[in-house]
């Protein structure tokens, strides 16, 4: 719905907040009120002024997405404050692309969470991060190339990370992926990295075309996720998931499940994989062995 009280409120605050130096325009001389003129703010967003002053003193009809988008950036707005005014204009805004940055103090939390795999994903399931714990359980440490682990490809073309769930579990991790990429190929069309992915799973996985035909949608994720570990055995997870808004990124931290011996399985893969490390750090490049032919 448009809120024309308060969308015309935040657009004469902002404008007063401005200063004709913040828009590359001149200063000096005597202004009558504070901030930048309606006049500017129009010549700004390429419209007539008397357009724009309607839309100040909450006159006339909803703006388009096209006029609110010219105006937020005439009015110097963050990504917050232009979301904001889209929904007051009662428009979906714009969508975030996806962030691939782990900021310092996302980072620190995470590093915290040490005695559970985690991993941060993007919105489109790329892999951004995950700890030790994570890589084995995984099976698969985060590529240092510029290769993008994703998770959705791996699991609609790649068999390892397949073989790791057990076969029974396969059809709810498959609409729970396709579902979860319906949601963010609509918030996100047109965006390249979303083209790119929905080409090559159309391509390359006939369940994928199958399922994404369907056309269903869901945010949802799985909960209780079962792990059939080459190593360690079926483990039980409760995966909890976390938002960081602004920067469209996902915590998946995997727990143990209550009344299931995870908790032990988990602590093996440390086991696991501190050994493995210990291997790599006093063998960093094997000799290969040469196999002697009898005579």
């Amino acid at each position: 719905m448009y809120d024309r009280t308060v969308f015309a409120d935040f657009l004469r605050h902002r404008r007063e907040a401005l200063l004709p130096g913040d828009v590359g325009l001149r200063t000096g001389g005597h202004r009558r009120t504070p901030g930048l003129r309606r006049e500017e703010v129009a010549q700004l967003a390429n419209m007539s002024c008397d357009y724009y002053t309607r839309l100040e003193q909450g006159r006339g009809s909803r703006p388009s997405r096209a006029i609110v988008t010219a105006i937020a950036t005439a009015l110097r707005c963050d990504d917050d404050e232009a979301r904001h005014l889209f929904d007051l204009a009662g428009l979906a805004p714009v969508a975030r692309t996806g962030n691939r940055c782990v900021r310092g103090g996302l980072r620190a939390l995470v590093d915290r969470l040490g005695d559970v795999p985690v991993c941060i994903t993007t919105d489109l399931d790329d892999v951004v991060w995950q700890n030790p714990l994570a890589d084995a359980l995984r099976g698969t440490p985060l590529p240092t190339s510029a290769t993008l682990d994703n998770l959705i490809r791996r699991w609609f073309t790649d068999d390892q990370d397949r073989n790791r769930i057990p076969e029974q579990d396969w059809p709810a991790h498959s609409a729970n992926y396709v579902g979860h990429l319906r949601i963010t190929s609509s918030r996100r069309a047109g965006h390249a990295d979303v083209t790119a992915l929905l080409s090559e799973l159309n391509e390359h996985s006939l369940e994928f075309r199958t399922l994404w035909e369907r056309h269903e949608a869901s945010e949802c994720h799985l909960e209780h996720i079962r792990v059939l570990h080459p190593e360690v055995g079926l483990m039980h997870l409760t995966c909890q998931l976390l938002l960081v808004p602004g920067d469209e990124l996902r915590i998946m931290a995997f727990l143990p499940t209550g009344g299931t011996d995870a908790a032990e399985r988990i602590e093996l893969l440390r086991v696991i994989g501190m050994e493995r490390f210990q291997a790599v750090k006093e063998h960093p490049n094997p000799e290969p062995t040469t196999r002697s032919t009898p005579t």
